[in-house]
């Protein structure tokens, strides 16, 4: 076996079976899309209107910068999974919670702000899962 026989397995056979025995090529009009000579426009597209977020680890003194950005990186990938696309509608729903009383919030706002806290106690766990004693430390979420 040589080095194409490796990489290119097929066309390697198709070239040591005789022409009679290859399979016919199916007819151009099975590929739709190979009718369209049309190029795609991005002007089309429409663009979800998100509010991104940033995610940085506060009052921790460590020595190396990678340990930070990793646990940061850690932090965010598991809010966004518990979370999705709620994050920050979920953290100003917390925020609105805890700056004024029960009454005045609706039971969806409740709601929210209650994921918030969990999916932000997942999230820290996540994120200080390999930095040790951080007695002071926390994650400041804030939307951009």
């Amino acid at each position: 076996m040589n080095q194409f026989e490796l990489f290119f397995p097929r066309v390697a056979v198709a070239t040591l079976l005789p022409q009679q025995d290859l399979p016919a090529p199916p007819p151009e009009s099975s590929f739709p899309e190979a009718e369209r000579d049309e190029p795609f426009l991005f002007e089309d597209v429409e663009v979800e209107a998100r509010v991104s977020y940033t995610v940085r680890l506060a009052d921790y003194s460590h020595p190396a910068a990678d340990a930070v950005k990793v646990a940061e990186q850690r932090f965010r990938r598991e809010i966004d999974r518990q979370l999705g696309d709620d994050v920050v509608e979920a953290l100003r729903a917390f925020q609105n919670a805890s700056e004024s009383s029960e009454s005045d919030l609706s039971k969806a706002e409740i709601a929210m702000a209650r994921r918030w806290a969990k999916a932000y106690d997942a999230a820290r766990t996540a994120g200080f899962r390999d930095l040790g004693e951080t007695d002071e430390a926390f994650f400041d979420v804030r939307p951009v």
